[in-house]
């Protein structure tokens, strides 16, 4: 007795592609990861504020980033880093 096969891979066929189309929909309408926070409000968190005191300060001096700052907390690494950049930027005035 001979099984005919030809149903059962069109059925799997048919759902190994739902599973692909499925798996592409849900990944395009999840919102996009940020790559370094960058759209993160840190303007209120100390240590962005001490970031962007010593770019500043590093910035008037001619330094390039003279501080290391580690801290516990990666959020706190990630704000002094956006305030160290924001204060180490060229400030431009248009009058």
């Amino acid at each position: 007795m001979r099984m005919n096969f030809k149903p059962y891979v069109w059925v799997l066929a048919v759902v190994v592609g739902m599973g692909i189309i499925g798996s592409t929909v849900r990944a395009m309408a999840s919102p996009p990861m940020n790559a370094a926070g960058q759209d993160q409000d840190y303007s209120k968190n100390k240590r962005y504020q001490q970031g962007m005191r010593e770019g500043k300060d590093d910035k008037a001096h001619n330094r390039d980033h003279s501080r290391k700052r580690h801290f516990n907390k990666d959020d706190d690494n990630k704000a002094y880093e956006a305030g160290y950049q924001q204060g180490h930027v060229i400030d431009v005035h248009i009058n």
